[in-house]
């Protein structure tokens, strides 16, 4: 079964969403693991700061099947999807990684661009996922995350209490 890569985030009521968000995940995917929680300042907008962690789980399903699961997640805690991509939000759910599959098909963007360009998802794979490659390049996420500037963007560890 293929390996996927799923980025979880939340600024509104934070911690609730992705507890929430979590149990949901483990009910409809079975075993996942999981990352770190990590606390960042948002990127591209002014807003509460985010909760990210990336979890990972096998599934049959297939890459835009797996992304309307997603979105139906996303739906049950009041995330609209067509508000703006940069505006603060109660769960975002990010298929990062499908296996080393690289699509690009619309809307469609596998693996995403977040993957390389943001601490948020970079550094929580490279902590679950760090000897995996990356599909396009054939770098290793740990060396990816040693090599990124961690002080344009900077996130930290949390405890969810």
């Amino acid at each position: 079964m293929p390996r996927v890569y799923v980025s979880v985030g939340s600024n509104i009521d934070k911690e609730r969403n992705i507890r929430s968000a979590m149990a949901e995940l483990r009910r409809r995917y079975g075993d996942i693991v999981a990352s770190s929680v990590y606390e960042s300042e948002p990127v591209g907008l002014e807003a509460d700061n985010f909760y990210n962690l990336v979890v990972a789980f096998d599934t049959q399903l297939a890459p835009a099947a797996l992304i309307a699961s997603l979105h139906d997640i996303e739906s049950r805690h009041q995330r609209l999807k067509r508000e703006k991509r940069f505006t603060s939000r109660t769960l975002d759910l990010d298929l990062l990684l499908y296996d080393d599959i690289v699509l690009r098909d619309g809307a469609l963007e596998i693996p995403r661009e977040e993957v390389t360009t943001c601490a948020y998802a970079l550094g929580p794979l490279a902590e679950i996922a760090g000897d995996a490659r990356h599909p396009v390049t054939g770098e290793r996420f740990a060396d990816l995350w040693t090599r990124f500037d961690r002080s344009s963007q900077v996130i930290w560890p949390v405890e969810l209490g």
